[in-house]
């Protein structure tokens, strides 16, 4: 809405609400004037202009909506009854001829909410019907009405009211009939409306219930108003069996009408903890966007159990809920959910009902936007830092076999040279030379052990060639200290084998370097769909990924392939290093 339209809607909610303070103070003077007692008057005031505020602020929330501006109407048109209380003739016939269009304005509150309109061809018969009878026929009995004759006509205690303006005293003796086909005819209009919510009630889903309850509350009213009617005209002592049950009657119909406006309050403040829960969203899709658990928390928020998630599936080129079915996006009560750059993220197929709540719906779309983002974003992450560490892992496989068939190669042909020649000089009277001939075998034989442990600490071609177990036992058979080794002899994935291996360097290396360990032992076992390899050493304790990156590099290396690190190291405890990595 731009700033014209926020104006005007600002200048028609203080002129409903000077209005409203209009209606209500001049009908309760008139009540006062027909003997009101202060608690009546409280009473009246409160039923009135309870709908007017929570009317106001429907109005202002939701000005496109019109519900707000019945409930303002129906709290102004509250009063108008009133004024039969005055000894001013048109005041009296004004009051005479509108007395009943507040419930008219009600029974047209009831068939239009939530959404504000009337969306059958019966309702809006029926609300048509209705205000022509307060209007053609409000007007026969006022002016059938004469108050000096027909004091009990009205719900007000008032002998000495009138005259009434629009009073024809030639139609006097047709009063008493015209007036209870009136009332029977606004009885028949409450039944059929009740028929009607009832319908709209069976045939609604739990969400939209919901939202008719201030409508259930407002038949209540109805009801009310038609068995006090019916009290009054099919047991004429009931209106003098005393000021107590007249007074208690008066009580509860106040009661239940004042129960409506705030029935509608207490939903707004429902959509307002909605809204609240809509925050929280983000953090119960977590980093898992799984259909039915992210479905879980949009009911909750939502309030409609037969909501329906679809998950948009680029290999089927659809949206697909948590059974595998595939969410048509087509149609009413569906809410599609997309990316910044447009891409298909998520389908709620949900109630039409919640299509009168845009805003509540948007703001869900935008917090699904963001989990179902994070988790894309870190999902992309994860696969390029998993391409990263598979890449490396096979340019570490790469080099190891670059120096084992070029520099090694070269080095041992060297070597076998160099021998030959030594055993040509064998017999040399030269000792010099015999000697520069034993130095350069020497060198060329410390340079290829060197040369295959920096090949074996690149990658092992153990690994490659027979797996992770003969790894493990050839890395045991290297350590600096002893190593004990009980691993399953299987294959895994070439990453996850590496990974592994390489979890394993780290925790023999901190255990010779930093924990003073005497002994370590190594297990690697296949358990429920993942590798478990564990390295525990007796050891100092006390490692904390905090103070070393090799730890955190481990870890992040680990999550790369969507594994786990546990370290349990309490100081001079020994040091627990267990990795989980999935695997088939």
């Amino acid at each position: 809405m731009d700033s014209q339209g926020k104006r005007t809607v600002r200048f028609q909610l203080t002129g409903a609400a000077a209005l409203a303070v209009l209606s209500g103070g001049v009908g309760s003077w008139a009540y006062a004037r027909a003997g009101a007692s202060a608690s009546d008057l409280v009473r009246d005031l409160a039923v009135g202009w309870a709908y007017v505020v929570a009317g106001l602020v429907a109005w202002r929330r939701r000005p496109a909506n019109h519900t707000g501006r019945l409930m303002v109407a129906e709290g102004i048109t509250w009063f108008f009854g009133n004024l039969q209380g005055t000894s001013v003739p048109a005041l009296f016939a004004f009051g005479a001829w509108w007395e009943a269009l507040n419930m008219a304005i009600l029974l047209h509150l009831m068939l239009s909410f939530p959404e504000g309109r009337l969306t059958t061809v019966l309702t809006r018969r029926l609300v048509v019907f209705t205000y022509g009878l307060v209007a053609v026929g409000g007007l026969i009995r006022t002016l059938l009405f004469d108050p000096r004759r027909e004091t009990g006509a009205t719900y007000l205690d008032c002998r000495n009211c009138g005259p009434n303006l629009l009073h024809v005293p030639a139609w006097d003796g047709f009063f008493g009939t015209f007036d209870a086909a009136y009332h029977a005819a606004g009885w028949l209009v409450s039944v059929v409306a009740a028929v009607a919510v009832v319908q709209r009630w069976r045939h609604a889903s739990a969400a939209r219930r919901r939202a008719l309850l201030p409508a259930w509350i407002g038949i209540g009213v109805a009801v009310a108003f038609l068995m006090w009617d019916m009290l009054f005209y099919v047991v004429p002592w009931f209106g003098e069996v005393g000021s107590l049950g007249e007074q208690a009657v008066y009580l509860l119909s106040d009661l239940a009408q004042v129960a409506v406006p705030f029935a509608f309050l207490g939903g707004l403040l429902r959509l307002h903890l909605q809204r609240a829960e809509v925050s929280g969203l983000v953090i119960d899709v977590g980093t898992d966007p799984d259909p039915a658990r992210v479905r879980e928390a949009l009911v909750r928020v939502l309030g409609d159990p037969t909501l329906r998630l679809g998950l948009w599936r680029e290999e089927r080129g659809g949206y697909v809920d948590g059974s595998g079915r595939e969410v048509n996006p087509e149609g009413p009560g569906r809410t599609p959910v997309r990316a910044a750059d447009g891409r298909p993220l998520a389908l709620l197929h949900h109630d039409r009902a919640l299509a009168e709540d845009p805003e509540l719906l948007a703001s869900v779309a935008a917090a699904l936007r963001l989990a179902l983002e994070n988790v894309w974003l870190r999902t992309r992450a994860k696969d390029v830092a998993t391409r990263i560490v598979r890449a490396a892992d096979e340019e570490r496989g790469r080099l190891e076999r670059d120096l084992h068939d070029g520099a090694q190669a070269r080095l041992v042909f060297a070597l076998m040279s160099v021998r030959r020649v030594q055993k040509g000089l064998a017999e040399h009277p030269d000792e010099k030379l015999r000697e520069a001939a034993d130095e350069a075998e020497s060198s060329l034989r410390l340079a290829i052990q060197e040369l295959r442990g920096i090949a074996q600490g690149i990658h092992p071609a153990v690994l490659t060639r027979e797996g992770l177990a003969p790894a493990l036992n050839a890395l045991a058979r290297e350590a600096a200290l002893p190593v004990v080794v009980a691993a399953e002899a299987r294959r895994y994935d070439p990453l996850v084998e590496s990974t592994a291996y390489f979890t394993v360097c780290e925790a023999l290396s901190n255990a010779a370097k930093h924990a003073g360990a005497r002994a370590v032992s190594v297990s690697a076992r296949h358990q429920d769909g993942r590798l478990v390899v564990e390295a525990v050493d007796d050891g100092v304790g006390g490692a904390d990924t905090a103070r070393g990156t090799g730890l955190r590099g481990l870890a992040d290396r680990l999550a790369a392939v969507d594994g786990v690190l546990h370290i349990h190291s309490p100081a001079g405890g020994g040091t627990r290093i267990r990795a989980e990595l999935p695997c088939v």
